[in-house]
């Protein structure tokens, strides 16, 4: 790997790379289970199919990110990054030129095993800002997730509007381009004097998810994040095929939904998290976001048509910050040297929920798939997001207010 270029790291390198990133993943979004789609010949048979396919990608992320994000704490995050830009583009190219269900099994695989960009991002954050500015940070990339999802599954939506093949080569063209952007301009976030030794015993994914939890001043946030983290998940699993057997919807439709839920993200991350920080603590503005989402995925599943679901999209405003704000809670546990250790083990986590989230959210959609549009239960995946979100809420809120009690009497 060659020397990172003499630039100082600044947030506007990494945002910039992330936008890319999200850009590429967000092409995929609208099309991937109509390319699964491909290959089967019933509803049944397509979601079972696409449950398979998630869960390579998520049991190969589950392994992998820990252990890249050690390999970041030892060797930098520039290379990890041009790792998980390449193993993306590989990716999105042989998913193109895909004949058969298996091929699509085997890189999805691939592509989790090698991709840790978003833990790897936010550990790029942690080294360059102090402990006191990293949830607006963290809200800064959080926008830029969001800008990626404008942009993405637009293009993605138009492109696979025409040919389902065609977003995946656009998407790998986009990876390509990051993995220039990251080779050529991005710089180096990590010094060499807060580098740490690799241990495989340690980058484990049981192990990293050990000491996540040993964290000072983490403790039940981890069952927060898994059971925030479950929810989300199941959300993005079942909502292509949800909106196809309940409204209709094609790849065009679901892009213009996800246009508006990266509108969403963006202005909350990214307008709205500066002021509230300066007036709410991140634990508040997490324990309300949380909120927000539970009614958030209730309205989802409770909506008659189309339009209720960009009406629900808006009502949850600030049901983004969440994540922002207990990030930033968990990246200030850490030691410096051990930020990549600490974010590979929260993208572990969340890898860990997105193994479940196919086999609970689409187990779910596949005892309802049978019914007419009109009833009630066809939201059955979305109640169950809305009650493991409504727990994470009142886990959370037990342990601020314990915190609190342990500052008060101390």
């Amino acid at each position: 790997m060659s020397q990172p270029p003499k630039r100082t790291p600044a947030m506007g390198f990494i945002m910039a790379a992330v936008l890319i990133d999200m850009i590429s993943i967000g092409l995929m979004v609208p099309v991937l289970p109509h390319i699964v789609g491909t290959f089967t010949h019933s509803n049944d048979e397509q979601t079972s199919a696409f449950l398979l396919v998630t869960l390579a990608f998520g049991v190969a992320n589950f392994i992998g990110s820990p252990v890249l994000g050690s390999l970041s704490d030892r060797y930098g995050r520039r290379p990890v990054l041009l790792i998980g830009f390449a193993g993306l583009a590989l990716s999105f190219f042989v998913t193109a030129m895909a004949t058969a269900l298996w091929m699509l099994v085997v890189v999805r695989l691939f592509s989790g095993a090698m991709q840790a960009n978003i833990a790897i991002a936010n550990a790029y954050v942690a080294d360059i800002t102090p402990a006191e500015d990293r949830a607006r940070r963290f809200g800064q990339l959080g926008a830029m997730f969001g800008l990626g999802f404008i942009l993405g599954p637009v293009i993605g939506g138009w492109l696979g509007h025409y040919d389902v093949h065609w977003p995946f080569i656009a998407a790998g063209c986009m990876a390509v381009l990051n993995w220039c952007y990251g080779f050529f301009v991005l710089p180096e976030s990590l010094p060499l004097d807060r580098r740490t030794g690799f241990n495989w015993k340690k980058a484990n994914p049981v192990s990293a998810l050990r000491g996540l939890v040993a964290l000072k001043g983490v403790g039940s946030l981890v069952v927060v994040i898994a059971l925030a983290s479950l929810a989300q998940f199941m959300l993005h699993m079942t909502w292509v095929l949800y909106t196809k057997f309940k409204f209709g919807w094609g790849p065009l439709e679901v892009s213009w939904s996800l246009f508006a839920v990266g509108i969403v993200s963006v202005i909350s991350q990214g307008v709205l998290l500066k002021p509230l920080l300066a007036r709410y603590s991140p634990q508040r503005l997490a324990l309300v976001a949380m909120g927000s989402a539970s009614l958030a995925y209730l309205g989802f599943g409770l909506a008659t048509e189309g339009w209720m679901m960009y009406a629900v999209i808006g009502f949850n405003l600030l049901g983004g910050v969440a994540t922002a704000a207990v990030q930033s809670i968990i990246s200030n546990a850490a030691a410096a040297d051990r930020q990549g250790q600490a974010m590979g083990a929260v993208s572990s986590l969340n890898s860990l929920m997105a193994v479940l989230a196919p086999g609970v959210g689409l187990t779910l959609l596949g005892w309802v798939s049978h019914r007419p549009a009109t009833d009630p239960l066809m939201g059955l995946p979305f109640y169950t997001c809305a009650a493991l979100q409504l727990i994470a809420l009142i886990v959370a809120y037990r342990f601020f207010h314990g915190q609190r009690t342990a500052l008060q009497t101390a």
